[in-house]
């Protein structure tokens, strides 16, 4: 349907779901089922379809991996970095949700677990995860 003659990045959107509890930020996090970092944890999120805007393809993705369906994301901002994805050129679109209360989830498509996390005791995270989490709080 397409060609073109210069090779493209990849786009995907990462969700950073939030909520504060007893003054304590936590965040929800998905366990990757598939490489690359099989095993770790990350943001739920995944690659844009061709039919959805980015804000669609972010609530989609949260659903799909947690179970978890919101109505309105916010941008927060875009990743680029040459090197945050082992299998290709990628760039991030992250959007951000604050809820009122942790919200019951679980894994699925291809997450194998999604729990909730303090910010201040987060598990090995995948991809510039970290520093996505580190830029987001830091300006709250």
């Amino acid at each position: 349907m397409y060609t073109y003659q210069y090779p493209r990045a990849a786009l995907t959107v990462d969700a950073l779901a939030y909520c504060t509890l007893k003054n304590e930020i936590f965040v929800l996090l998905i366990q990757r089922g598939n490489e690359p970092f099989k095993g770790k944890w990350a943001l739920p999120g995944g690659f844009v379809n061709m039919d959805e805007t980015l804000e669609e393809a972010c609530k989609r993705e949260l659903l799909e991996e947690t179970g978890l369906e919101v109505e309105k994301m916010n941008q927060f901002k875009a990743f680029d970095a040459l090197h945050r994805d082992p299998r290709h050129r990628t760039i991030s679109v992250v959007f951000s949700t604050q809820l009122t209360k942790m919200a019951e989830v679980k894994g699925g498509d291809d997450a194998a677990v999604a729990s909730w996390f303090p910010v201040t005791d987060l598990p090995d995270l995948a991809f510039d995860h970290q520093q996505i989490l580190g830029e987001f709080f830091s300006m709250k």
